[in-house]
């Protein structure tokens, strides 16, 4: 499974921006999705993350209520809209893929990795 994202750059504290990750290759072999960041100078964390079937979702504290994971199983896109987003949101963010059908925190569950895309907020 090749995971792309896209949708990062450059907004102004407050503002919003959608990410998005298409699945390709063989996409039936993963069900988990979630996002995951890394800021400069730190550990990659959590963000949030889905399961297939939709009904487990979860967030890190720091972005629940104003982000928002959704996923299109027929188009194999996975979305983080994110919304007044703060300084503190500048990272690099990655999607990933697990083959189990679950919402994951932990990074090892997960089978495959996008390769990123920034997200700059300027204050």
């Amino acid at each position: 499974v090749q995971l792309q994202a896209s949708g990062g750059g450059l907004v102004q504290a407050g503002g919003s921006l959608t990410l998005s990750c298409v699945a390709s290759g063989r996409t039936s072999s993963y069900r988990g999705t979630g996002w995951f960041r890394r800021a400069p100078g730190k550990e990659r964390e959590f963000v949030a993350s889905m399961a297939w079937s939709g009904g487990g979702v979860l967030y890190a504290d720091s972005v629940r209520g104003r982000f928002t994971i959704s996923r299109d199983n027929a188009k194999n896109t996975v979305s983080l809209q994110m919304n007044r987003l703060k300084p503190e949101d500048t990272a690099v963010y990655y999607c990933a893929a697990a083959a189990a059908d679950y919402a994951f925190r932990e990074e090892r569950l997960y089978n495959y990795w996008g390769q990123g895309t920034e997200v700059t907020v300027s204050s």
